[in-house]
């Protein structure tokens, strides 16, 4: 049986060795884990990198996540008008032979904060829109409805609406399709105490 030679290093070589180690851990560190995990860099490499993008997502992820699990339950008695509000008779009416020409549209809506506006859109009956809206930071309620155009809206009673979708929610995508003519289109609800701006993305059947 042969005898096995092991290595043998000296004392120099090992505190060599683990100084490199050391300092190629520091750099690793430096260079990378901080921009990406913690949003720290000293040196820029995580923008040069773009490491630093990794640490924004993830900040935004976890502070979305936090948001929407502090956000009341919403239930199925919170959509549309008061349920004794009747839905106007021109819901009823039939759909028109030619609809609005398709287009696409970008538009950048500003919730203020604490506050709440309405974006809204024209659609005729049976006409179609598909959509994508993204806020730049934090979650918003939204509450996606539709109002029926009529002949000779009464300026004294409750207006009638319905809606389809609400949500807290810093992204929502979808396609639509209207049941009536008349306006549709999302009320925004800004609960923070920052501004918060709304990137809302429109194809499809509509005029603005």
């Amino acid at each position: 049986m042969s005898d096995i030679n092991q290595p043998h290093l000296e004392k120099r070589q090992i505190i060599k060795a683990t100084f490199i180690a050391l300092v190629i851990g520091v750099g690793v560190f430096v260079i990378a884990i901080l921009p990406a995990e913690y949003g720290s860099d000293p040196l820029g490499t995580g923008k040069l990198l773009g490491l630093n993008r990794l640490y924004n997502y993830n900040y935004h992820q976890a502070a979305t996540a936090i948001e929407i699990s502090s956000t009341p339950i919403l239930t199925i008695s919170d959509l549309g008008s008061d349920p004794s509000v009747p839905m106007p008779k021109e819901a009823d009416n039939p759909a028109p032979e030619k609809q609005y020409a398709d287009r696409e549209d970008t538009v950048s809506i500003r919730v203020p904060a604490g506050k709440g506006l309405e974006f809204k859109m024209n659609v005729l009956k049976y006409g179609k829109v598909k959509y994508e809206w993204v806020t730049d930071r934090g979650v918003l309620f939204s509450d996606f409805h539709g109002e029926v155009k009529e002949e000779n809206p009464d300026p004294n009673k409750k207006e009638y609406f319905q809606s389809y979708t609400e949500a807290y929610s810093n992204n929502v995508i979808g396609t639509f399709l209207a049941p009536y003519e008349g306006r549709h289109g999302w009320y925004f609800k800004n609960n923070s105490k920052t501004d918060i701006v709304v990137s809302l993305k429109l194809k499809g059947q509509y005029t603005l």
